[in-house]
């Protein structure tokens, strides 16, 4: 199976430009649902779920490159360059979208994202790789508890962390479970994805957009990414840790109008 055959789950609502919404690890389009009301009023807005998560199809030995070939192909019948929103993971497969097919992508909205998800020589502002490895072991003992603390991890420090908890763990096996295999390769691409060289490359214009108490992806680390990036603007969302879309919707949807009427 290759990125041409993969079944990829797209869902379209709205009417006006195209939005198109990547979601992060382990979790699915559907998360986004509390922003569609707002959203479709304005864009017609495509819903995806990536490779392996949610209703798509998983890929043949996946790598960052091959989802956003997949990516790209479920979505060419759009017929215009596309704004996206990705957070987390999604906003890495939105940057490598955006380096492969630069005529695919308008703007770019890159939530809580990162060029390297783990440590490198000159790159502090991440986790450790032992943390990451830990993690994927936790995951082949204890697949749901494990899924379920990494959500709280992601709320950690977030004024709304509860409400904006209880929203993810109800969604979060909603579209069914993301198979073992999936999840193992998804967390290698985390691992071993460093995008930060081909940074002055992307063409789009860019929002970063930084929860001011994310553990994951600090703000130092989004920071770092707006200055890379050729064309970026950068905001934080005071209060908000890892998913700020969901926790603090209402600046973050200012902020995405902001960027997109600019």
């Amino acid at each position: 199976m290759n990125a041409r055959t993969t079944h990829v789950h797209v869902e379209a609502s709205g009417d006006g430009p195209p939005l198109v919404l990547l979601h992060g690890f382990a979790m699915h389009g559907g998360l986004f649902a509390p922003l569609l009301p707002a959203l479709t009023a304005r864009f017609r807005v495509y819903v995806v779920d990536l490779p392996g998560h949610g209703w798509s199809a998983p890929m043949s030995m996946p790598d960052l490159a091959g989802i956003a070939a997949t990516i790209d192909a479920a979505t060419v019948a759009i017929g215009e360059p596309v704004v996206v929103v990705g957070w987390s993971l999604g906003g890495q497969v939105a940057l490598q979208w955006a380096l492969a097919r630069p005529d695919r992508i308008r703007r770019l909205v890159l939530v809580a994202t990162t060029p390297s998800f783990v440590t490198r020589d000159g790159w502090r502002s991440a986790l450790a790789a032992e943390t990451l490895a830990r993690f994927g072991d936790e995951l082949r003992v204890a697949y749901r508890l494990t899924l379920l603390r990494f959500l709280t991890l992601q709320l950690q420090g977030s004024d709304c962390g509860l409400r904006t908890l209880a929203q993810l763990r109800a969604s979060l096996f909603e579209r069914g479970e993301p198979s073992r295999e999936a999840l193992a390769a998804t967390l290698d691409i985390l691992t071993t994805t460093d995008l930060r060289s081909a940074l002055p490359a992307v063409a789009a214009p860019a929002l970063v957009v930084a929860g001011a108490r994310d553990t994951l992806v600090p703000p130092a680390a989004t920071l770092a990414l707006a200055a890379a990036l050729p064309r970026a603007a950068h905001t934080t969302i005071a209060g908000a840790a890892h998913v700020p879309f969901l926790s603090h919707p209402a600046p973050f949807l200012d902020a995405l109008a902001a960027f997109v009427d600019d």
